[in-house]
């Protein structure tokens, strides 16, 4: 089975690699946002992405494309996908402050009004619902180099940050009261953090679809929230399993011809639910 997959290396290394590496970047964000206990956050700019997608491809249909060819490029269908997904995460930022509706109520609203509209602008349009139906089952197969130096200098730049800003991150996500009365900036704070997972929700999403992209953003964190005690090693725990999935969801994807992305989040969801059971066993152990 190892030795069939490594025989494929030559002609799927870039999509091999830019699924491992976009597991990893959105496991580790996604710690601070299931820390925040923002899980639906993922799913609603994962779903303005696919609107900035949709938007980028309907416009070519209302301005002159001869005079404006870039519209039909697909770098602008990405730069539109990472310009929704960073907007979307941004009116989220400031839900439940006071006065103001709350996140569920906000992320639901962004969710659903991105849902319908993105469906809305392509329905008449040649080839337009394949393109959004393959965006939201997913589908990693034909990433180019490109996209693996661009997320490994994400997650590379993740990484680093997360390591040099842990305590205030920690400290921001589990009490942002405490952390503005320390001196942090937390509205700031969160609007960077916010704005930085837009810009990596909307690139994954371009690269590897709506179902890796959200799973890989929220399973892996969930997990670790299971097994951990302590958030900073969820910042180790998260990245472990959401590579070591990714790897074996690829080797068993292509020994029995599934699609990639769709096997690795089922794996992840699968071991979400044996540590959801352990937790409930452990829990009963220790109240008996």
């Amino acid at each position: 089975m190892i030795h069939d997959f490594l025989a494929t290396w030559n002609l799927f290394q870039n999509t091999y690699l830019a699924g491992w590496l976009i597991a990893l970047l959105l496991s580790v964000i996604g710690v601070f946002v299931v820390a925040r206990d923002q899980i639906f956050l993922g799913a609603a700019v994962t779903q303005a992405s696919t609107l900035g997608i949709a938007l980028g491809m309907w416009f070519p249909g209302v301005f002159a494309a001869e005079v404006f060819p870039w519209l039909h490029s697909d770098g602008f269908l990405t730069w539109m996908a990472v310009v929704f997904s960073v907007m979307a995460a941004l009116i989220t930022t400031g839900g439940g402050e006071a006065g103001r509706e709350s996140y569920e109520a906000i992320t639901g609203w962004v969710f659903l009004i991105s849902a319908s509209l993105s469906i809305l602008l392509v329905a008449h349009m040649p080839h337009g619902l394949q393109e959004i139906h393959r965006l939201l089952s997913s589908s990693i197969i034909g990433a180019s180099y490109v996209d693996v130096w661009a997320f490994g200098t994400l997650t590379a730049l993740t990484i680093a940050f997360v390591a040099t800003s842990h305590r205030r991150l920690i400290l921001l996500a589990l009490d942002p009261a405490m952390a503005e009365a320390v001196g942090m900036r937390a509205s700031q704070w969160a609007a960077l953090l916010a704005a930085w997972l837009g810009l990596t929700a909307g690139l994954a999403l371009r690269s590897s679809g709506m179902l890796y992209t959200f799973g890989c953003l929220v399973l892996p964190a969930l997990f670790a929230k299971n097994v951990c005690r302590e958030v900073r090693v969820m910042f180790l725990i998260a990245p472990l399993i959401a590579v070591g999935t990714g790897v074996i969801g690829f080797v068993l994807a292509h020994h029995y011809d599934f699609p990639p992305a769709q096997m690795t989040v089922a794996l992840l969801g699968l071991a979400l639910g044996i540590a959801w059971t352990f937790r409930w066993l452990r829990n009963r152990t220790r109240a008996s």
